[in-house]
């Protein structure tokens, strides 16, 4: 069984670029190898948080997509040593 995240960012209710942008935040703040579960509701975020956890040096990984339920997608990014820009 895999380990709880370390922390959790319910971005649900927030539009691009606003995901993204708590998520940048809060990666920050967390020391490398830290995981964040990210939980968003946006359909741009789908694409968005991967992408730009990537582009910040951050690995991420697509937990779940709830398509009937709201479009409700789940993310588990880990920090990085690379700053993310």
């Amino acid at each position: 069984m895999a380990s709880p995240p370390d922390e959790t960012l319910d971005a649900t209710g927030l539009r691009c670029p606003m995901p993204v942008i708590r998520m940048e935040a809060r990666l920050r703040a967390l020391p490398v190898g830290a995981r964040l579960k990210v939980i968003a509701d946006d359909p741009v975020a789908a694409v968005d948080i991967p992408l730009f956890a990537r582009q910040g040096g951050h690995g991420a990984e697509r937990l779940k997509s709830e398509e009937g339920s709201g479009g409700v997608c789940v993310f588990l990014v880990t920090r990085g040593g690379k700053p993310a820009a």
